[in-house]
């Protein structure tokens, strides 16, 4: 297969265009929200702006190229934005890869236009990287089934509108016997509680006791859920990669500002050998994890029988290459870059979690070796 690894001018042109929009429209919005909360008028904006149309798009082919190109463009302007958009998308994709017809015309003009929040449950307190190991039990009931246990760290709870949640059919058979079930807000025995984490985002966990569901909340196939969650995660981990992309430029963008501008030894701080070389290895590394982003995004568009391992290469290298990136620009900048409000301590606190969610970093190694052998 082929692969163009160079945007084209159009493609260009509309990263800019967003890039202005989260700086004038988006971060603004996102400042003024509360932390560890869902903030809904962000949500509603991004509806309104059609971003999300584009994550979401009609036509119902999630193309993870524009996926990728919006992440990385919000996240180099307000990483708050940029979350919300994605967790929408991540919330309701399975609906559109697999959902019924009356679950799409139900949901997917609300979660489109912001009126409606999703969450993507998955993780469980004994089950992160290790999906085929959930235990939320989806115990057999006279119209379907009862759910019952919990899931934790779970994006946009308790606070979303609809969750995607994956249980257990079939006790013992690991990657074979889940389910994706489509679940409101207000369900009986749904309950849940926020949890405070590094970076302000909302996170939270979801409790079940007993929650009833039925065939009509079943979105793909019965035992199917697992594919499905796969399949999402395929789409969506180059676009992790975009992100810390994103998070890269933003703080690579500032240490060339500073060390352009601060003087020490008679000089400028670029003019020091020890500054520029690490200038260079950022930008460096930086644009070589937008290259194996955006290939990995043009392999999932086309279709290639590679995608899960391109994918997790793309998420590896690039939730790497930000940790490092960020850190080395605090390091050039000194002690402002760690007081509070500084947009280097703000990308420190935010650069982290990436090299965990959807699947670690070590996962990634062994998704990669695995494919390797395949």
């Amino acid at each position: 297969m082929t692969t163009s690894f160079a945007l084209d001018r159009e493609q260009r042109a509309w990263c800019a265009e967003l890039r202005t929009l989260a700086a004038r429209r988006l971060h603004p919005l996102a400042a003024a929200g509360e932390p560890g909360r869902v903030n809904r008028p962000l949500v509603a904006a991004l509806g309104e702006l059609g971003l999300l149309a584009r994550v979401l798009p009609e036509d119902g082919i999630v193309r993870a190229m524009d996926l990728c190109l919006l992440r990385e463009s919000l996240a180099q302007e307000s990483t708050a934005a940029e979350t919300a958009l994605a967790l929408q998308g991540l919330g309701a994709c399975p609906v559109v890869l697999a959902g019924t017809a009356e679950q799409r015309s139900r949901w997917l003009p609300e979660v489109v236009a912001g009126r409606a929040v999703t969450a993507f449950a998955l993780s469980e307190p004994g089950a992160g990287s290790d999906a085929a190991a959930l235990e939320l039990r989806a115990e057999p009931a006279a119209h379907g089934w009862t759910l019952h246990g919990e899931k934790t760290w779970i994006s946009n709870a308790p606070g979303a509108d609809l969750h995607t949640v994956f249980a257990r059919t079939r006790p013992g058979a690991r990657a074979h016997g889940i389910t994706a079930f489509l679940i409101p807000a207000g369900r009986p025995g749904l309950g849940g509680h926020p949890r405070e984490m590094t970076g302000g985002h909302p996170v939270g966990t979801l409790t079940f006791d007993g929650v009833p569901v039925g065939p009509e909340d079943v979105v793909g196939e019965v035992d199917g859920g697992f594919r499905l969650a796969m399949r999402t995660l395929d789409l969506f981990r180059p676009s992790v990669g975009a992100l810390a992309v994103g998070m890269a430029r933003a703080a690579l963008r500032a240490a060339l500002a500073h060390a352009g501008e601060r003087r020490a030894f008679g000089g400028p701080l670029k003019d020091l050998q020890a500054v520029s070389h690490q200038l260079a290895e950022m930008a460096t590394r930086t644009e070589a994890a937008a290259l194996l982003v955006h290939s990995a995004a043009a392999a999932h568009d086309a279709g290639a029988a590679d995608v899960t391992g391109r994918s997790a290469m793309a998420k590896l290298y690039a939730t790497e290459t930000a940790q490092y990136v960020v850190d080395a620009a605090i390091q050039i900048h000194g002690a402002r870059a760690l007081e509070k409000g500084h947009l280097l301590e703000h990308l420190y606190r935010e650069v982290r979690a990436p090299r965990i969610y959807e699947g670690a970093t070590e996962v990634q190694r062994t998704v990669i070796a695995r494919e390797l052998y395949r």
